[in-house]
């Protein structure tokens, strides 16, 4: 429709079929010139104005801006459809416009607070990526050119252990080893059908690193007495993960440069079986834990779980120092449990056969092994 000024000027047209919608402040004085009597609207969103509301709008269209009277707050012009308190101060601002702070102290001190917990926590992260992750790939390089060392050097007819380690030789003054060098190969089939890890000469850290170690004042494989080895368990090659997973009468294979050791977990194999039969997983867990921890005629048991200190699990006869060694034992040290190093777990083992090493055959208890 078409609406003109009284007294004469412009035409304005408004579209019939957009609803006007007033953005203007009610408190907005009306524009310098005076707007046309328009009917009143029959209902809301009428494209038709009341008296004074400054000539016809438009749905979604600015205001057209125009001075009129200076704004009490800013001194400035106003401009219709713009609300009054635009130019002025905002909220949480001062006079001049100056913002004021709503922290308080307690506000400042947690947010600081909370900022450092989470640096802390990104810290974390990193080293624990860097313990699990990064620092086995160290370990995995390392402990290859080891075993890559000891296959080389038994092509050339050399012999770390020179020939110390015949079965059953009784406990004598050990032959000497360098710190760090790798001597035999320790193989768990029930930890993978490929499992090989060379056994290093030491336990300090440096030397775990590159592998499992011999501990230095223990015997030898196949000696009357205790081979002990330790490794880690979580990180750093971690090749004891899952030593828990042994169970009685599992096999355990040592490989020198001239002989195959065959050891087998100790403690009551008929218990084991019986408990392997159990449905609930609860019973069958702690039947078989008993049958591990059930001791042989020496008192050496399959399995326990001491305090770091109890060094005696290493003696030529575990647990009791005093006592003779008949018998040639192995035994694995590892921390316990996984991600701790509160208590260490430990698996003794009893020498059941050795076989010497010819070409490439593998004893039976290995895959593939015929001898």
């Amino acid at each position: 429709m078409t609406a003109k000024h009284r007294g004469g000027g412009k035409v304005a047209t408004a579209a019939q079929t957009l609803p006007d919608v007033d953005f203007r402040h009610p408190d907005l004085p009306a524009l310098d010139r005076p707007a046309p009597d328009l009917p009143a609207p029959d209902r809301p969103g009428s494209d038709a104005r009341p008296p004074g509301a400054g000539g016809p709008r438009y749905a979604g269209s600015p205001s057209t801006a125009s001075p009129s009277t200076a704004s009490p707050s800013t001194g400035g012009p106003k401009y219709a459809g713009v609300p009054s308190h635009v130019g002025g101060p905002s909220v949480g601002q001062g006079p001049g416009g100056v913002r004021r702070s709503s922290d308080s102290p307690g506000r400042r001190v947690a947010r600081g607070l909370g900022e450092l917990l989470l640096t802390c926590g990104v810290v974390l992260l990193l080293f624990l990526g860097y313990e699990v992750w990064v620092s086995n790939l160290f370990a995995e390089r390392k402990q290859a050119q080891v075993r890559e060392q000891l296959i080389t050097s038994w092509a050339r007819g050399q012999d770390p252990l020179k020939g110390q380690d015949r079965r059953n030789l009784p406990i004598a003054k050990q032959v000497a080893l360098p710190a760090g060098q790798g001597f035999a190969n320790l193989y768990i089939p029930v930890l993978g059908k490929d499992y090989v890890r060379t056994v290093v000469q030491g336990t300090s850290d440096r030397h775990l690193e590159s592998g499992p170690g011999h501990y230095v004042n223990s015997q030898l494989p196949g000696q009357l007495g205790n081979f002990a080895v330790a490794g880690h368990r979580v990180s750093k090659g971690q090749p004891f993960l899952n030593l828990d997973r042994l169970r009685p009468g599992d096999s355990i294979v040592v490989q020198t440069a001239r002989n195959w050791y065959v050891y087998a977990v100790l403690g009551s194999r008929s218990a084991y079986l019986a408990a392997n039969k159990l449905a609930d997983p609860d019973k069958r867990e702690a039947a078989v834990a008993a049958a591990l921890a059930k001791p042989d005629s020496q008192g050496v048991r399959g399995r326990e779980i001491v305090h770091p200190a109890a060094v005696h699990v290493i003696d030529p006869v575990p647990n009791h120092p005093r006592a003779v060694a008949t018998r040639a034992l192995l035994t694995l040290t590892t921390c316990h449990p996984k991600y701790s190093a509160d208590q260490r777990l430990v698996v003794h083992a009893q020498l059941s056969r050795a076989v010497p090493r010819t070409g490439s055959l593998l004893p039976a208890e290995l895959p593939g092994g015929t001898i």
